[in-house]
């Protein structure tokens, strides 16, 4: 059994309120712009995760929507920040470029002086997940190999690389997240052959998903030590995350899953804040 710890730390996220939500384009295979979205109920779903997360005592920081970008508020993908040093981000697909620069703007002006603008692709904390002494980075869909280099040298923290091969999981945090004891939780189906061996190697008491459960995006989770944030329609999951000793907080952001996004995309962990 994988223990848990009971006293987790204050953690410190970066949000950004669902103002300007919309799914105007398809650049993944949970968006269909012919499906109507209704912008105060994501609001309020937004509200209540923003809000557990407070109760819970961490804190959060939010960052100003900014009209014309309907996916700001997932905020995972506007960056990477590890020991106080940001690695921004450099967006796959234009309908997001102008998020990368808006969020290394929030950053400066937040007094992390080490912020880089990169030079490959990588959309952030979707495809990066930091563990206690490595990062697991994924290629696939979105984010460049050159990017997972690129990242280990300027956050000077190996780097291991996983292939995505399921478009509904595009990015590494709806298929997979870090669990305490520097272990995680993961669904098979979505990694390549070669990054299956790779992860049953360095995470042999891993938590696996099964294809219900990752596909109500309950693998795009925070866990910040006993507390598990997760979707809430992700029940068998839930319960194997409980026999653990985890405390499940389960929650509904359905309409936020209409653009592929959930509890860990709108989350993106500051670490730590500098100053």
């Amino acid at each position: 059994m994988v223990r848990t710890s009971s006293a987790p730390a204050q953690r410190h996220f970066l949000m950004c309120p669902p103002t300007h939500f919309a799914v105007e384009y398809a650049i993944n295979p949970w968006m269909d712009p012919s499906v109507p979205v209704d912008r105060d109920r994501a609001l309020n779903q937004w509200r209540h995760l923003r809000d557990l997360y407070r109760a819970l005592g961490h804190h959060v920081s939010e960052i100003t929507p900014i009209e014309g970008l309907p996916d700001m508020v997932f905020a995972a993908n506007g960056g990477l920040v590890v020991d106080g040093r940001v690695y921004g981000a450099r967006f796959a697909g234009a309908e997001r470029t102008p998020e990368g620069p808006a969020y290394l703007d929030w950053f400066r002006k937040a007094g992390y002086t080490g912020a880089r603008e990169p030079k490959h692709v990588n959309e952030g904390e979707g495809d990066f997940v930091i563990l206690e002494d490595l990062a697991l980075a994924a290629t696939g869909f979105r984010t460049e190999a050159a990017a997972h280099q690129e990242a280990e040298w300027f956050l000077d923290r190996p780097v291991v690389t996983l292939r995505l091969i399921d478009p509904r999981f595009y990015h590494l945090d709806t298929a997979l997240f870090a669990l305490p004891g520097n272990t995680v939780a993961y669904y098979p189906g979505a990694f390549s052959a070669g990054s299956l061996r790779v992860l049953r190697a360095l995470f042999p008491d891993a938590l696996l998903a099964t294809e219900h459960d990752a596909a109500a995006l309950g693998l795009n989770a925070v866990c910040t030590g006993t507390d598990v944030v997760m979707a809430a329609e992700a029940t068998g999951l839930a319960e194997r995350l409980r026999r653990r000793g985890h405390t499940v907080h389960p929650v509904y952001l359905d309409e936020l899953r209409k653009a592929g996004g959930g509890a860990k995309c709108c989350t993106l962990e500051l670490r730590p804040t500098p100053g």
